[in-house]
């Protein structure tokens, strides 16, 4: 009898459905292991003021590096912009709406001066440079939780903003009053990717993981997480980045931006590989969009 893979993941609802439904396109029989991360313990502090990208994601990562679990399954967007050593990103098996999507209002239905949750820096600061009117209030907890928001009698707002890709895959869609197009709102680097993570040394699982990967996810996810790590690990500014194949190519769109969303700097790259291209948007939004200027001007503040 084979045994069961055992696949690491949060505790969360929409954690748990990740890590099924990858457990359904392997077609095999899993065990869960479920893990709880500093990012779920604290949520009483900001995710920027936790330490932003990994809060999500280390313990899990920990789990199968210990040998607890076999494999990890992210959200993609939560993993740092570099593989933890002893791991290798086996499989991006699919990628669902990577847009934002705001519930309760759309965006141009919102009244001077209304209020929007969110416990994003990048949603913060891009909202806030489309409409310096709005205010904003921290959004933390499970998709229920924050979705509540809206019809919380003792702090109201008007919207909060979530992925696309929560609501879709929980099956609440319809309670997107708007989807933000890219162009208004870019997405956080590999929003709406599936990432799975084995031990480096653990050839089996890796080969039976390699079975799910979406080579064309996977290049788009690639070029996003390479432009991430080339801005460095010290950026805390929000950042956004989205790519897409085009004629056989990746074209990669990416923005950096003032905490407050008073400068936005955007800058696009085109290329057949990944990394390659993922640097040179970074190289075009620091030396050629004035990232860079943005970055010393943050840094001194």
């Amino acid at each position: 009898m084979v045994a069961p893979l055992r696949i690491a993941t949060r505790g969360s609802v929409l954690a748990r459905w990740q890590a099924e439904r990858v457990a359904a396109l392997l077609g095999v029989d899993a065990e869960l292991v479920i893990v709880s991360t500093k990012g779920d313990e604290r949520r009483d502090v900001e995710i920027h003021r936790l330490g932003g990208q990994g809060v999500f994601v280390k313990e899990v990562e920990q789990a199968v590096l210990d040998g607890r679990a076999d494999l990890a399954v992210h959200s993609a967007k939560d993993l740092p912009s570099t593989t933890e050593a002893g791991l290798v990103l086996a499989a991006v098996p699919e990628r669902a709406d990577p847009r934002d999507a705001l519930v309760g209002c759309s965006l141009d239905g919102l009244p001077t001066g209304g209020r929007v949750a969110t416990g994003s820096v990048r949603r913060r600061a891009q909202l806030a440079s489309l409409r310096p009117d709005l205010q904003f209030t921290g959004l933390r907890g499970n998709l229920d939780t924050r979705l509540a928001r809206v019809h919380d009698r003792d702090d109201p707002v008007d919207a909060v903003v979530v992925a696309a890709a929560a609501l879709d895959r929980l099956g609440r869609a319809d309670e997107a009053a708007e989807v933000l197009e890219p162009e208004v709102l870019l997405p956080q680097v590999a929003q709406g990717a599936l990432a799975v993570e084995c031990r480096a040394d653990d050839e089996t699982t890796h080969k039976i993981l390699a079975a799910i990967d979406d080579a064309t996810v996977h290049r788009c996810v690639r070029a996003e997480r390479a432009f991430l790590a080339e801005l460095g690990g010290g950026c805390d500014l929000p950042v956004g980045a989205l790519a897409h194949i085009d004629d056989g190519e990746l074209a990669l769109r990416v923005l950096l931006a003032s905490l407050d969303g008073v400068r936005v700097v955007r800058a696009h790259a085109r290329g057949t590989e990944p990394e390659a291209t993922g640097r040179a948007a970074a190289v075009a939004l620091l030396d050629g969009a004035g990232g860079r200027a943005l970055l010393d001007e943050e840094a001194i503040a």
